[in-house]
């Protein structure tokens, strides 16, 4: 009570100062309000301007091709995020599904059709996808890539309709939540912190990259982010199954190999082995788990996802160096990172101040997690030139 009896007397005995205080307060907080008012606005108009950009383009590039080739086409617009997903639970039968936009409307729509009780029969419905969003980092993978805009799009709509197809590995990520599915990967880091915050720096021109990874050092270092990993060693990857499907037996060899299957004892299917985890603790600047969609043509042995852990050993020269390069390529590690193939994994995060993943672009709030490699899920439209590009890359 004395505390207060002193401030009151204190704020009467300089009431002019006081009051001088007072009035810049409320300026400063009506300038802020607006400043954030102002923002706000000019978010939701960019928002608005780019999804009238991505209509246009569909509309003059791919939707007069796929009307003319013969497609009977059901257009759905999607109006705000999340109404994705929400629309795959409502979707009926369909011989193809067709994704026009960018990471984020691929990641919804893939974690929607995933998420659905019938996922097993949906998921084999073949999957074209047309590259209208900002970033379109898949599209590298099934697309011959081109700086013209239109061109890009067009011949992401030819190939859908040429008919040729790769499958896609997909990483099921299990929270606390609803599972989340990936096409590409997850990061969690630094670099992934500083990529997030670069276009605050748009005033630099093209030293806001450096100028980003600069000031975070100056915020905080060094950036060790630690944690505890399981995880699992690659599944050998079973043959091929035969395109065609052999010829029915005749109704004789039916009837014959039924009843024998009735008077013969039943095979004892062996016991399943448990799952044999590795653990580490691990200390990093970032961690990423990505899948090996960037060349689906490839032959591999193992059914494997790929784990790597950027060293925490980084001068402040380094990170920001190494973290330039990243920005432009998130895939590419460090020289010293250290690489895990695996077919699972189990991340535990600290409960507090674990930040943010991001998973195939888009933002989530980090937490403790499993991910599971689900091999050759999905099957997508994949351009022929392209696919002759990747064999010839073995």
């Amino acid at each position: 009570m004395a505390r207060v009896v002193k401030v009151i007397r204190t704020l009467r005995n300089h009431w002019k100062k006081s009051t001088f205080a007072a009035c810049v307060l409320s300026y400063g907080g009506h300038w802020l309000y607006g400043k954030h008012c102002d923002n706000v606005l000019r978010r939701e108009a960019c928002i608005e301007a780019r999804v009238r950009k991505a209509n246009n383009l569909f509309e003059k590039n791919a939707a007069p091709i796929l009307h003319l080739a013969g497609v009977e086409v059901k257009i759905v617009k999607t109006d705000y995020e999340g109404q994705a997903k929400k629309l795959m639970e409502l979707m009926e039968q369909t011989d193809m599904l067709i994704i026009a936009g960018g990471d984020g409307t691929l990641q919804e729509v893939i974690t929607g059709l995933l998420r659905r009780t019938d996922e097993e029969t949906f998921s084999k419905i073949s999957i074209g996808f047309i590259p209208l969003g900002s970033k379109n980092s898949l599209s590298q993978s099934l697309h011959l890539v081109s700086d013209n805009k239109a061109q890009h799009i067009t011949s992401a709509t030819l190939s859908i309709l040429k008919g040729e197809t790769v499958p896609l590995d997909v990483l099921q990520i299990k929270g606390e939540k609803e599972p989340v599915f990936a096409l590409l990967g997850l990061r969690w880091g630094a670099f992934r912190d500083v990529a997030s915050s670069i276009s605050k720096y748009w005033y630099l021109g093209p030293l806001k990259t450096r100028a980003a990874h600069w000031f975070s050092t100056l915020k905080e270092w060094p950036q060790i982010h630690q944690a505890s990993l399981s995880y699992l060693a690659p599944v050998p990857q079973p043959p091929d199954l035969p395109i065609e499907k052999p010829p029915r037996p005749n109704l004789l060899f039916r009837i014959y190999r039924r009843l024998q299957n009735y008077w013969n004892s039943p095979i004892e299917v062996p016991p399943k082995e448990p799952e044999q985890w590795e653990n580490k603790d691990i200390s990093t600047v970032e961690l990423s788990v990505i899948t090996h969609n960037n060349n689906p043509i490839k032959r591999r042995v193992d059914d494997s996802m790929l784990i790597t852990l950027e060293p925490d050993s980084l001068t402040i020269g380094q990170f920001v160096t190494e973290g330039t390069k990243k920005a432009v390529d998130p895939v590419q590690s460090i020289e010293n990172a250290l690489h895990i193939e695996a077919s699972a994994a189990c991340l535990n995060l600290p409960k507090e101040g674990a930040g943010y993943y991001d998973i195939d672009n888009e933002e989530y709030e980090a937490m403790s997690v499993e991910v599971r490699l689900l091999p050759r899920k999905l099957r997508f439209f994949c351009s022929p030139q392209r696919k002759e590009q990747l064999a010839q890359a073995h």
